[in-house]
């Protein structure tokens, strides 16, 4: 992507395999507004795979640290959806209970009680 457009193409899947480039294994399922974008948009579909590779490849930090960070913005956020889908996300990459415990932790500190007891109690219902 540069200057605000996006080279992928619909036609040829934008160089992804697959229609939703495995959304199902990162976080569990692929949400039905996002499958329906995939016909109604195919080029802003195509766009978000592109971006969605880019940021969950491993990096300076690993696709498992930047699923934990995503797990404590998520909680902080009390955003249920993402949470949920964070932490199937993280339950598919092998991440633990006790890793997810420890990471809301550092929520706590920086976003309080309630954040910590949502993020808990959404990791209990995933994990168990």
């Amino acid at each position: 992507m540069s200057g605000g457009t996006c080279n992928v193409s619909s036609k040829d899947g934008g160089g992804f395999p697959g229609k939703h480039h495995g959304l199902e294994e990162k976080i569990g399922h692929v949400p039905i507004f996002f499958k329906n974008l995939a016909d109604s948009d195919p080029t802003m579909h195509d766009a978000v795979l592109k971006l969605d590779s880019y940021i969950w490849a491993d990096g300076l930090l690993s696709r498992k640290q930047k699923k934990l960070t995503a797990i404590s913005i998520a909680a902080a956020m009390r955003d249920s959806h993402a949470l949920h889908a964070q932490l199937q996300g993280a339950k598919n990459l092998g991440i633990t209970l006790g890793e997810v415990d420890e990471v809301l932790r550092v929520t706590f500190m920086l976003a309080g009680m309630p954040a910590y007891v949502y993020g808990k109690t959404a990791a209990e219902s995933i994990f168990k």
